[in-house]
């Protein structure tokens, strides 16, 4: 009788272990504790919540950045195209004013929309889609946020500024989250992977692969202008950038397309005919070249695009471009 009791005691308590443990789980569950594989679940990349603070953080870094030229007060939040390009131009303005920036003017970002896939396996992002006070009344600046662990800060990787009437409406579940488009996609005129190399291509070809407009047509024009002025010889390279933080990144549009952000990675040569020198543009370039400038000067720049890339076939809208210089050298 004592051992039957015994047992009994036993088998509640093993009953009562089972259910502290399932309560114990439901609530981590409900906590958002539990971590699940995001190299084999299809998930949100964040909240929208999450998100909201990543963008506030970048902003508050990217204000103590400017303001000082100290480009260690927002490293922790860029990376990639953006990295570098506002990397060199902190660099240049520290280099020109140690004291920090005197025309500072705080950057804020408003009307903030959010556009969050779900998807399988790192890097993890997200777009920002928000009205700043910089760049232009109608402009919308859009930020691409990723991060490779939940260990790590969120931090900028590309940054274009488009007009507010170019930003496509992005294709969302039931839930609202949106569609990462893979960069192998074949569904596209031009798989995002190849985009890149594409633009690159075309600025040295031409060709139908991209749309007229200020960054394709109007580049090349512009190029072609430069190239030979007297007593001034212009050359010009154009490669694709696509490794770890440059990769592509897509996101599905409602027609199909996809919008895909993407970096590539420029030199201009400035050639002086025999007996002349080439001008240095401006003490920006200067704090960013080295060697002596004689009769050469060589300019390399990092852009990164925000493109249409229908489906099926047609030509690629460059929506957007933000380029900076990043290194000079002189001869």
């Amino acid at each position: 009788m004592t051992r039957e009791r015994s047992r009994r005691r036993l088998r509640r308590r093993d009953r009562n272990a089972l259910i502290a443990v399932s309560l114990t789980a439901m609530a981590l569950t409900a906590s958002g504790c539990v971590v699940v594989h995001g190299e084999r679940e299809v998930l949100p990349a964040t909240t929208r919540a999450e998100a909201a603070k990543a963008l506030t953080q970048f902003t508050d870094a990217y204000n103590k950045a400017d303001k000082a030229y100290d480009r260690s007060l927002d490293k922790d939040h860029v990376t990639g195209a953006l990295a570098d390009i506002d990397g060199a131009r902190l660099k240049a303005g520290h280099a020109n004013s140690p004291s920090g920036n005197a025309n500072h003017t705080p950057l804020t970002l408003t009307d903030a929309k959010f556009t969050i896939p779900a998807k399988a396996g790192w890097p993890r992002w997200f777009v920002a889609d928000a009205k700043g006070n910089i760049g232009g009344a109608n402009a919308r600046w859009l930020l691409v946020f990723t991060r490779d662990d939940l260990g790590e800060p969120w931090q900028v990787a590309y940054l274009t500024l488009v007009a507010a009437g170019d930003v496509p409406e992005f294709k969302k579940d039931k839930d609202g989250w949106a569609e990462a488009v893979p960069a192998d996609s074949a569904q596209l005129a031009v798989r995002p992977a190849d985009l890149s190399k594409g633009y690159a291509t075309y600025l040295k070809s031409g060709g139908t692969t991209f749309a007229d407009g200020r960054n394709t047509s109007g580049w090349r024009s512009d190029r072609a202008k430069e190239a030979k002025k007297p007593g001034l010889v212009r050359q010009f390279i154009d490669q694709p950038l696509t490794h770890g933080d440059y990769a592509p990144l897509a996101l599905r549009t409602v027609d199909g397309g996809a919008l895909v952000f993407f970096t590539t990675h420029h030199y201009e040569k400035r050639t002086a005919a025999p007996g002349t020198t080439v001008p240095i543009p401006n003490k920006d370039v200067q704090a960013l070249t080295k060697g002596e400038v004689k009769q050469s000067l060589t300019l390399e720049f990092i852009s990164n695009e925000a493109a249409l890339d229908p489906a099926g076939s047609g030509p690629v809208s460059v929506l957007g471009r933000l380029q900076g210089l990043t290194a000079a050298q002189g001869e």
